[in-house]
């Protein structure tokens, strides 16, 4: 009995459990029957709201569209008018759309244009005190002001002037062309690409803090004005010319930047003060103007003179595209020196600096033919009369200054010392002059222990009997060697020789203006006396001019 109903207690267990397990089974699948339903019922739901959304929205385009065909073309008649004056609606509502994006855009090109002409034109100062046209020093005596103008010269508008109202204590006042974007830390001439005259050491300073002498000094009262050849702004190589009361000191030749040049003025000691005038007039614009038309050359082939500048036009293909340019008068006891500077070397810088005889051949360089004798930039070599060179000095590149001077002596005479602007091709032995540019004591020691041999080479009989001179050649205004040779009948004329495409350079006016020239600054050109006896003596060329060529 006991064990059955044991079983039976166990039976009864069990049969409850399934139960259990049963009802539980069927109440969660019911709740997920009710719940997957609700959850198709949402989709159904979202597809009829889908669905209706897209009918209308196809529903107002059929519409739109054949409301704009039929504005557009000729529909059927009911409604014509409606519909025309829906789709010109449309259509100036689109205009009026398109007009106020295209209003927006230009206010912002306006207002950026305007941003960028108020950083460009501005004018720039440090340590300076700006009232009005006036300029003053402001700060300590170590630091440098400077003061750069809003604009930079323009052809209708190349030159302006300072006025010094009070030097201060040591008049460290510059005057000169700066960039756009010039550090104002430096005074004007110190930094590359700018020039300056400096009012207290009357030097000029381009590109360098080293300067060359150039003028006077200057004080209070005196007015410094600086400018650009008009002619500049056609070959973009800026040659800048300095004057000091209204007359011309010099000139110095820079590349022009696309910017411009700006003016610029530097202030360094205590109580200084100028007076700024950036539309100021020339007084003799013609008479300061150094006005070097071709025809005040004597010959200029496959070379175009534009100023002071000469650049080459041949083809510089072969040795024989030689471009000479000649000056019209020769080199004298009156002028006796002048000088190139290399703007631009060019492809190969085969620029030849020398003298020639009057009727040399248009197609050498100088030095290559007999009656010349020339110094070589491409390779440092002296040429006289003679296809083969010698090594001589150092080559030369884009902004050194070559120069070319003869040492006359004491009894040489030509009739193109006169007055006459025709230069005479004949030498006048019976003349004799007493000369200021003639060669040393102890050259002239040299020449007459020389004397008795003949030279070497050829040449006609006429030549190797003529007046023997020394010739001189000079670098950065430092003389790098000489060359004993004879004059040629007319004398020695100034040549360049150029061969290779792209060169330029600023030369000397023709020997015509040499004598004007000469007269900014006679204490460089006038006799000096040296020791007992009034013996008169100049070795070296005149300092003003190995700077004012350049």
């Amino acid at each position: 009995m006991g064990c059955c109903c044991g079983v039976l207690l166990v039976w009864g267990v069990v049969l409850v459990w399934g139960v259990v397990a049963v009802g539980c089974c069927c109440g969660v699948l019911l709740v997920w029957g009710v719940v997957v339903v609700g959850c198709y019922g949402v989709l159904l739901l979202w597809g009829v709201v889908v669905g209706c959304c897209w009918c209308g929205v196809l529903l107002v385009w059929g519409v739109v569209g054949v409301g704009c065909y039929y504005g557009v073309g000729s529909g059927p008649p009911w409604g014509r008018g409606a519909q025309c004056g829906l789709s010109r609606r449309c259509s100036l509502a689109m205009d009026d759309l398109r007009l106020h994006y295209r209003f927006l855009s230009w206010r912002r090109r306006i207002r950026e244009i305007r941003e960028v002409r108020a950083v460009r034109y501005q004018e720039r100062a440090k340590h300076v005190l700006v009232d009005g046209d006036t300029l003053s020093y402001h700060g300590d005596s170590g630091e440098v002001g400077c003061y750069v103008a809003p604009r930079p010269l323009t052809r209708d508008n190349n030159y302006f002037e300072v006025s010094i109202v009070d030097s201060g204590v040591r008049g460290a006042i510059a005057v000169g062309l700066v960039p756009q974007h010039y550090s104002l830390e430096h005074p004007p001439g110190w930094l590359p690409g700018s020039v300056a005259y400096h009012a207290d050491d009357g030097k000029l300073y381009s590109g360098r803090a080293k300067g060359r002498q150039f003028g006077t000094k200057c004080s209070s009262g005196d007015r410094i004005g600086c400018g650009i050849e008009r002619v500049s702004f056609e070959v973009q190589t800026a040659q800048v010319f300095f004057t000091k009361n209204g007359k011309r000191v010099g000139c110095s030749a820079m590349p022009l930047s696309p910017e411009g040049l700006f003016p610029a003025v530097g202030l360094h000691s205590l109580g200084e003060e100028v007076r700024l005038h950036l539309r100021a007039a020339l007084e003799d614009d013609s008479a300061m103007m150094v006005d070097s038309h071709e025809e005040e050359w004597g010959r200029l082939h496959d070379v175009r003179a534009c100023g002071t500048l000469l650049e080459y036009v041949g083809k510089g293909k072969s040795i024989v595209d030689v471009g000479l340019a000649q000056a019209r008068r020769p080199l004298s006891t009156r002028s006796h020196y002048f000088e190139v500077e290399i703007v631009d070397p060019g492809e190969k810088c085969y620029i030849a600096l020398g003298l020639a005889r009057k009727d040399y051949p248009k197609n050498r360089h100088p030095g290559w033919s007999r009656g010349s004798v020339a110094y070589h930039a491409d390779d440092g070599k002296i040429f006289h009369g003679s296809g083969v060179g010698d090594p001589f000095g150092p080559r030369c590149y884009k902004g050194d200054t070559m120069g070319c001077g003869i040492m006359f002596p004491r009894d040489y005479s030509l009739d193109s010392e006169g007055d006459s602007d025709e230069p005479c091709d004949t030498a006048l032995p019976a003349r004799r002059l007493r000369n200021f540019t003639y060669v040393s004591p102890e050259d002239e020691e040299e020449e007459e222990e020389e004397e008795e041999e003949e030279d070497e080479g050829g040449g006609t009989e006429q030549e190797r009997s003529g007046t023997k001179v020394v010739v001189f050649f000079t670098r950065n205004g430092q003389i790098i060697g000489k060359k004993e040779a004879r004059v040629p009948p007319g004398g020695y004329f100034p040549t360049v020789g150029m061969l290779s495409s792209g060169e330029k350079h600023v030369g000397m006016p023709p020997p015509c203006w040499l004598g004007s020239l000469f007269c900014l600054s006679p204490t460089c050109l006038l006799p000096q006396p040296l020791g007992e006896g009034g013996t008169l003596f100049c070795p070296q060329p005149p300092p003003l001019l190995l700077s004012l060529f350049c």
